[in-house]
């Protein structure tokens, strides 16, 4: 079937009161960046509280639908077929044919909703809805009523032209991305920080991300792995300045001044640390970690109060309550999956101690900090100054 327009329907912004405007304005752009791609050209605006595509002229329509899937924001996408209004006999028999070619099968139950926005249209709501109910019900005497819990609503607009549709797409839901800042995700090749990324942009938060490499002990194509999977987040927060840093002679200073059991500690601080540093250069507000509580050694209540000591931004952890089969599924879901399980080990996993402390006191781990005074503000700097920017899209 041709769809003409999709009908984009947002969910909590709709109690956005007087700001509602700013959010629906957001979500328009987020709708523009996500369909530029798309072959065909397409009108996105907005209209009476609601948002259209039209979508003119030939164009993809499965890429299209599944583009739009991706927006935080939109909790319903509706494929619309308009109808030039000819008079109500014709309406029906256009209705009609909508009904034939939309369902094979047509064992199921229905009832149809309409709205007249065109007042001197000379059928109200409820008789449209009456009167097209019945063409259907005469033209497929298998299809049943059902004004209660109906398998099938068909929805009538009457506008300049009548848009007909009866399917709802389920979108993302959440906010549109940008309306509620920007922070910086640590982002590993692991399964946890990209899910991490993927639930704080949903909730209108802009991504920056900070990876650390450390070759020769990480492989360039463990790189392209965080690469591959920040390009998947991308697809649904828009495009991440990610911040490759080398970690390796930091790594290598501290396991050969600290204790081995606060390895893993200690770099996580320094990451946090140089983490912090690019968030606020770039005006991000938080950081965003993959961590939940429990899952390892460097995860404990403990070990978090750990990290967190050296941070003076806020460290958002939205997957702190998941049990791991829980993360799993959502990234199965934004399709990171496959990618995080390649076995290309990152830093974290290559410099893990064989029995790392899982309750560190702050400190004890602040005067192990004291021995990599010499050199550690060189190093860390040397690191920050010859990081490599990407430009995720």
């Amino acid at each position: 079937m041709r769809f003409h327009t999709f009908l984009l329907k947002y969910g909590e912004i709709g109690i956005k009161g007087k700001n509602r405007y700013l959010f629906e304005d957001a979500l328009v752009r987020q709708v523009r960046y996500a369909l530029k791609d798309v072959p065909g050209e397409f009108k996105v605006y907005k209209k009476q509280a609601r948002i259209y595509v039209d979508c003119d002229g030939e164009y993809d329509y499965e890429e299209a639908a599944q583009q739009l899937k991706k927006v935080f924001g939109l909790v319903g996408i509706c494929p619309v077929v308009r109808l030039t209004d000819k008079g109500f006999d014709e309406l029906k028999k256009d209705v009609v044919s909508y009904m034939d070619e939309m369902y094979e099968d047509k064992a199921f139950t229905f009832k149809v909703e309409s709205r007249r926005s065109r007042k001197t249209y000379p059928k109200n709501s409820m008789e449209i809805s009456r009167d097209l109910g019945e063409a259907i019900l005469e033209a497929f005497p298998e299809i049943r009523v059902d004004v209660h819990h109906p398998d099938v609503t068909v929805n009538i607009e009457v506008r300049d032209e009548v848009y007909v549709y009866s399917q709802i797409i389920p979108g993302a839901g959440g906010m549109p991305v940008g309306t509620n800042g920007k922070a910086m995700l640590l982002l590993s090749g692991g399964i946890d920080s990209p899910v991490a990324g993927y639930m704080v942009s949903k909730r209108g938060v802009g991504i920056e991300a900070t990876y650390f490499h450390a070759p020769p002990y990480t492989s360039e194509r463990a790189k392209q792995k965080v690469i591959e999977l920040a390009q998947k987040i991308a697809e649904y927060s828009g495009p991440i300045k990610l911040h490759v840093v080398n970690f390796t002679d930091i790594q290598l200073y501290i396991y050969d001044q600290c204790p081995h059991d606060e390895l893993t500690i200690l770099m996580r601080r320094y990451m946090m640390r140089i983490a912090e540093h690019f968030a606020r250069k770039d005006g991000c507000l938080g950081l965003i970690t993959g961590e939940s509580i429990g899952q390892v050694a460097s995860q404990t209540m403990q070990s978090l109060a750990a990290t967190n000591d050296v941070c003076t931004l806020p460290v958002y952890r939205p997957l702190i309550g998941f049990d791991k089969q829980e993360i799993v599924d959502v990234a199965e879901k934004i399709d990171t999956y496959e990618t995080s399980i390649q076995p290309f080990e990152d830093c974290c996993t290559i410099f893990v101690a064989k029995h790392p402390v899982t309750k560190p006191n702050i400190d004890v781990i602040r005067r192990s900090e004291e021995r990599l005074d010499e050199k550690i503000d060189a190093l860390v700097s040397e690191a920050v100054s010859t990081a490599e920017i990407l430009d995720i899209k």
